[in-house]
């Protein structure tokens, strides 16, 4: 691997770890003087909580601005790393946002921050299908987290198109898709539990 790639790779993960750490939901709460968003409902520092607890302005607001810082992050990994480093620069962001050093470490669970970083990644028509799943999906179960992962879906296959057949990108991509599964086991089990 040429030296530069890696002294680039060096630096950008822990930048996206501290990305991902920046939490705008909790800051946002923080700011108008609400309750710690941690606190009620599902417990999570992400968008349909801040919806449940704050309503549609609030959650767009947080929506938009960890859709941009991610994307930013993902635009300046396109454009300094070869493919292969993608998935795991997204990997560095998703454990920043899960595991936050600046909110005691009790964070999100990644897809607004995922579908962030993709947004420079994959071509256009791929994420108007996968938006057209989500939709489809939340208006079929009535489930956010179940739209999520048909969303996710379609940004998993067009990164893996990105990143190719490379064994040590896809490998990232699987960690991705593993811890973003892992930190929604709560909502998996309450949906096999009925």
């Amino acid at each position: 691997m040429d030296k530069l790639v890696v002294i680039t790779t060096l630096l950008l993960l822990p930048a996206a770890y501290f990305a991902g750490s920046v939490n705008f939901a909790i800051l946002l709460f923080r700011w108008q003087g609400l309750e710690d968003p941690r606190g009620r409902h599902s417990g999570n520092p992400g968008v349909s909580n801040v919806y449940r607890q704050g309503g549609l302005f609030w959650a767009g607001a947080v929506l938009l601005a960890e859709l941009s810082k991610s994307a930013a992050l993902g635009w300046i990994t396109l454009k300094l790393l070869p493919p292969q480093g993608l998935p795991w620069v997204a990997l560095s962001l998703l454990i920043g946002n899960r595991w936050p050093c600046f909110h005691q470490f009790r964070g999100g669970k990644g897809i607004a921050n995922f579908l962030g970083f993709c947004l420079p990644l994959i071509s256009p028509l791929l994420l108007m299908a996968g938006f057209g799943a989500y939709l489809v999906v939340l208006k079929w179960k009535r489930t956010a987290f179940l739209a999520s992962f048909a969303l996710l879906g379609f940004l998993l296959g067009g990164l893996a198109l990105k990143v190719g057949p490379d064994p040590a990108g896809l490998t990232g991509m699987l960690l991705c898709t593993a811890l973003i599964i892992a930190s929604h086991r709560s909502n998996i089990k309450t949906l096999l539990a009925g």
